[in-house]
């Protein structure tokens, strides 16, 4: 479908049950300004283990944490956008009632996705501070700044599929075809086909030029 050009497209945050997102979302929450930037935060961890006497250690790759989403939601009930006054308290209490509440069934906040342009974030919220910044006469809140940060949150057969582990550190299957030999998979997998010889000690197999198409063999993780 194309979008209108011409047409404001604001911030929306689609609730979902649980993270596979099946079907229609549960509800939408629609910012009433969009803002006016936001930030993503990457992050790998290393073991920095470093021994006695020594001037300094090479990093060990140990994992890389969710991405992080922050951004501001203003909530406004002065009348200033379109469709009338808004109730800040009540559009408050909806939004954490959508972004913090445990579900009944799942028992873990709903999962989320946040689209605005070419943002497409799937995730759960992780924290959001509460600012109230314009009152009335009565002392009710005519505004508030909502400083929320969320974290990335895909399904796991999602995330393997995008990590495609495919190193020597790691065990693999592969199913035997015509062509294949034991040298030649060494070589792919731990770029040595001398390397043969583990594998078919791994595998069990006495002869290793003879192989059977449509078998499996297991290439396990090696120290090299």
């Amino acid at each position: 479908m194309l979008k209108n050009l011409f047409k404001l497209e604001k911030l929306k945050i689609y609730v979902y049950k649980d993270k596979k997102q099946i079907g229609v979302p549960q509800d939408t929450f629609e910012v009433m300004f969009n803002p006016e930037s936001y930030s993503l935060k990457y992050e790998n961890k290393y073991q920095e283990h470093q021994g006695m006497n020594t001037s300094g250690s090479s990093l060990k790759y140990a994992l890389s944490k969710p991405t992080h989403l922050s951004l501001t939601l203003i909530l406004d009930g002065t009348g200033v956008t379109p469709g009338g006054r808004k109730d800040v308290y009540k559009e408050v209490n909806r939004f954490l009632t959508l972004t913090t509440h445990m579900d009944g069934e799942t028992h873990e906040p709903k999962s989320l996705k946040i689209e605005w342009g070419d943002l497409i974030f799937n995730c759960r919220l992780g924290s959001v501070d509460i600012k109230y910044t314009l009152f009335n006469r009565s002392g009710q809140p005519l505004r508030a700044e909502l400083q929320t940060e969320f974290a990335g949150d895909i399904e796991d057969s999602k995330r393997v599929k995008q990590e495609n582990k495919n190193s020597p550190d790691l065990t693999h299957k592969r199913i035997i075809k015509a062509g294949d030999n034991l040298p030649l998979m060494a070589n792919q997998i731990y770029g040595d086909p001398a390397y043969y010889i583990q594998l078919a000690a791994a595998n069990n197999l006495n002869n290793f030029r003879k192989l059977n198409v449509g078998t499996s063999i297991s290439l396990p993780p090696t120290t090299k």
